[in-house]
């Protein structure tokens, strides 16, 4: 007995599903072959000087990311890097043309503020970060002339070498610089080289440079590098104020990778850039951040190195850059910082008046402002509430105009449901299987698995609707509309489609979303889909004929889809390793309901527009076990792969914590284990029998949640679920430090006549070497304290304690910190203090050491303490 059932006319389905499965091969390959740079070919060490060269600027992430041990906030490789950097720029200037105006200095900043980050309000009090600048002009040019400034940072995370965040943007840069002095243009307007040393603390170099660099209020324009990963398709994410710098992105770039959809959801993206000092916080500047999208598996880890920057993303990003910084240094837009404050009103309402943009597989860019988008993006609307009208113009009466409106909002209702379950049914398949698993994510080292585990099951839930159809007899009358049941049927499916499409254009305008363009597309290709099977006398789509000739039509739009699509479901799969983890039994299904669900919502729009026509074709009961088959042997194939691998690692946070009550005396010392995915620690365990066996740890161990002794990295810990935490001893505590950190006054209180008192504190980090930051705790009556212009941010609670001040202070540790607490109560001050350091004992290193070569494990040491005042 087969497994199948076949009917009349299932074959030529069968046929047609072969077909497609082939042309969405091609076009996938298509993508890949454009998201991993293969149309680029790297320019090597010997390329001619007037070119930006790949290789050339591949020389200084290997002195950045190998030679130079870690460049990060406490150690000494920053201060290499900074060096480094400023000699290489000296160089260029030493041997510049004498038509260049060149300066190069390294400027120290200071500073305290207070921002919104992750959702969180924290306080930052930084010092003695470097800065390394480059201002390149003609020999003619004023200081006051407007510039145009390029940013990127030369830190690193921690834990991690930094090749491709932020390593590729710093060696870009510095290529790029080398390139206008070899090429032997001078631009017209001063082009100011911005090397930051502490944005993964927080943006705090680019603040510094907008609150005390003389060259700030110079600044017309500005390009903002940054890395989610090693390479891939360097995206414009965010661009504004305003429209004019999309504008000159899409005139320019050369190979342009821009998308105007990236600034919706990137508000909901956990992190963040400079961009937002330079064009949001500390000024109106207009500008564009532009970042590495793929190779975010190895995103803040110990593999982010050099061998694994995608080729070709450098050379892309090179080329693009020198065409951009050419046409920002030659508009006529550009205008100086103080001329935009004046006009800060009319800058702010501009912001809203972000045009809509796209590059099509980079081979070139679509744009057009809002004003025109709100008059395209609601034509496709208006077009399907006339349908009636068009539709039977021969013969309308009001009953007949309001049955086959009925009966398109019929369509468009059905294909909204398909669109729907094609991201339900995957979603469910991925809850079933993780019942009967004893992992989650086995896509995550293998991203091919989620397309072939979610596709079929997706297609089987788009198919659906086609069998409830059957149900909902139409209100048109065949006989006044002088077509077949069949034809008619067609007609509100591929209409009711139109106006799903038309009405997600005109909900995104409504919103102020600039993603619309997407549906907007379709919706233009389903026009241009039907005039042209009309052009050729494609009566109906009962014949392959027509279905080839509406494939056909549609092959431009589908085609973007699935490079859009194709794009989101990889950044999205690679990210899943880092979002955070949340408290079991639902935090285990989490990431795989992400993936599903949105593999379904891409399979909905690279297949949703065929739907009205393949549907009478594949919407047959055969072809819908065959998928579910697919779907059930490819969810069962896929748990017996392992989710993790050296190219894709799992991250592991290890903190060797130590209390201390005063310089010298240790209260308690233990490893607080954490990790941020679905897998929890009981896998990595398992999985990992030396590490356990080394902390003797059985198969039963409880869990603790107190997250405030992950205060070191608040508010990364927020992404913390269940963590563990295992007593260790503390006698190489004792033979590393002599010293511990403590907070001590250092004056006597104040009293005024209200009852408010003033405590003077005194920080001191003892002996630690390698502070990378200190994070103070408060709660009490706080009514003010030095830090932020003596501006307190919004209360935190955490772990439902209550209500708290966070302040982050970093920079120059041998140095003590002095600040002051105002109290408006009697009641104690309570200050809790949390400082990571880098250094690990060795006991601490032989342990991560024994941890898989799968397992990326960002390990420090987190010195706490509690005082009252």
């Amino acid at each position: 007995m087969g497994l199948f059932r076949f009917r009349s006319g299932d074959g030529s389905g069968f046929v047609l599903l072969f077909c497609l499965a082939i042309l969405y091969g091609l076009m996938s390959f298509l993508a890949y072959s454009v998201i991993h740079m293969k149309f680029i070919t790297p320019l090597g060490l010997d390329a001619p000087l007037e070119r930006f060269s790949e290789a050339r600027a591949l020389e200084h992430l290997k002195v950045l990311s190998k030679e130079i041990d870690g460049r990060h906030e406490g150690r000494q490789g920053l201060k290499h890097a900074a060096n480094y950097i400023k000699e290489q720029l000296e160089l260029l200037k030493e041997r510049a043309d004498s038509k260049f105006r060149i300066e190069v200095e390294e400027s120290t900043v200071n500073g305290s503020f207070s921002m919104m980050f992750l959702g969180h309000s924290i306080s930052f009090g930084y010092r003695a970060h470097t800065n390394v600048l480059m201002r390149v002009s003609s020999v003619d040019s004023l200081d006051s002339d407007t510039s145009v400034l390029i940013n990127s940072h030369f830190d690193s995370p921690l834990g991690s070498p930094g090749a491709g965040d932020c390593g590729s943007c710093v060696v870009s840069m510095l290529e790029l610089a080398r390139l206008i002095v070899d090429s032997g243009w001078v631009p017209p307007q001063p082009i100011i080289f911005l090397f930051n040393g502490a944005e993964e603390l927080f943006m705090l170099g680019s603040h510094g440079f907008m609150t005390t660099h003389k060259w700030r209020d110079m600044i017309g324009a500005f390009i903002n590098l940054e890395a989610s990963g090693t390479g891939g398709p360097d995206l414009v994410c965010q661009s504004g104020p305003g429209s004019w710098p999309s504008f000159v992105y899409a005139k320019a770039a050369l190979y342009p990778m821009a998308n105007s959809a990236a600034q919706d959801v990137f508000s909901v993206v956990p992190g963040d850039t400079d961009y937002r000092i330079f064009a949001q916080d500390y000024g109106n500047i207009p500008g564009l951040d532009i970042i590495f999208l793929l190779g975010g598996y190895f995103y803040h880890t110990a593999y982010d190195t050099m061998e694994r920057i995608l080729p070709g993303s450098i050379q892309a990003r090179g080329d693009n850059l020198f065409s951009l910084v050419k046409a920002f240094a030659s508009s006529s837009m550009l205008h100086n910082a103080r001329k935009q404050q004046s006009f800060a009103p009319i800058a702010k309402e501009s912001d809203n008046d972000r045009a809509i943009f796209f590059d099509y597989l980079s081979w070139f860019m679509v744009f057009y402002p809002k004003g025109m988008a709100i008059v395209l993006h609601t034509i496709p609307i208006l077009l399907f509430l006339i349908l009636p009208i068009f539709l039977h113009y021969s013969n309308i009466r009001l009953h007949s105009f309001c049955a086959t409106f009925y009966d398109l909002l019929k369509g468009m209702f059905f294909h909204a449901f398909a669109i729907i379950l094609a991201v339900i049914v995957p979603v469910v398949l991925a809850i079933v299987r993780l019942v009967f698993s004893s992992h989650g994510m086995s896509w995550f080292a293998h991203p091919y698995l989620a397309f072939l585990m979610f596709i079929p099951c997706s297609l089987v839930g788009l198919l659906i609707p086609r069998f409830v159809w059957r149900c909902f007899p139409l209100s048109g009358d065949i006989s006044v509309n002088k077509t077949s049941k069949e034809e008619l049927a067609d007609e509100v499916r591929f209409w009711g489609a139109f106006g799903f499409y038309a009405s997600l254009t005109l909900g995104y305008l409504f919103a102020g979303l600039n993603g619309g363009f997407l549906h907007f597309l379709v919706s233009a290709s389903l026009l241009v889909a039907w005039i042209f099977c009309q052009k050729i006398n494609c009566n109906g789509f009962q014949s392959l004929r027509s279905v080839a000739c509406y494939i056909l039509a549609l092959l431009p739009c589908l085609t973007y889809s699935v490079h859009f699509g194709g794009i989101l479901v990889q950044f999205v799969i690679e990210k899943m390793g880092m979002i955070g983890s949340v408290p079991p039994p639902y935090g285990y299904y989490m990431q795989d309901i992400i993936v599903a669900a949105m593999i379904g919502v891409v399979t909905g729009w690279c297949v949703g527009p065929l739907l009205p026509i393949v549907g009478n074709w594949l919407g047959r009961s055969s072809i819908m076990q065959f998928l579910l088959h697919l779907s059930v042997l490819a969810l069962a194939v896929s748990s017996q792969f392992f989710p993790y691998s050296t190219e894709a690692p799992k991250r592991v946070v290890l903190q060797h914590t130590v209390l201390t009550a005063d310089s010298t005396q240790i209260v308690d010392t233990a490893y607080d284990f954490a990790v941020v995915d679905s897998n929890f620690l009981p896998f990595l365990f398992k999985h990992a029998p030396e590490a356990a066996e080394q902390l003797r740890i059985g198969s039963e161990f409880s869990f603790q949640t107190r997250k405030e002794r992950w205060l070191a990295i608040f508010p990364i810990s927020a992404m913390f679920s269940r963590t563990l935490m295992l007593p260790v001893e503390t006698d190489d505590i004792l033979k590393q430090y002599k010293s511990f950190p403590h907070l001590s006054t250092y004056k006597l209180q104040e009293f005024n006549d209200s009852g408010i008192r003033k405590v003077y504190l005194e920080f001191n980090l003892g002996s630690l070497k390698e502070v990378w930051v200190a994070v103070l705790n408060i709660t009490g009556p706080l009514s003010s304290w030095s830090f932020a212009d003596n501006v307190l941010p919004a209360p935190e609670i955490m772990d439902g304690g209550p209500a708290s001040y966070i302040c982050r202070l970093s920079g120059a540790s041998h140095e003590t910190w002095n600040f002051w607490l105002e109290a408006n109560g009697s009641q104690p001050l309570r200050v809790d203090v949390a400082i990571i350091d880098q250094y690990l004992v060795e006991e601490t290193k032989k342990l991560k050491g024994l941890f898989p070569d799968w397992v990326d494990v960002t390990a420090y040491t987190s010195f706490m303490s509690t005082h009252l005042f």
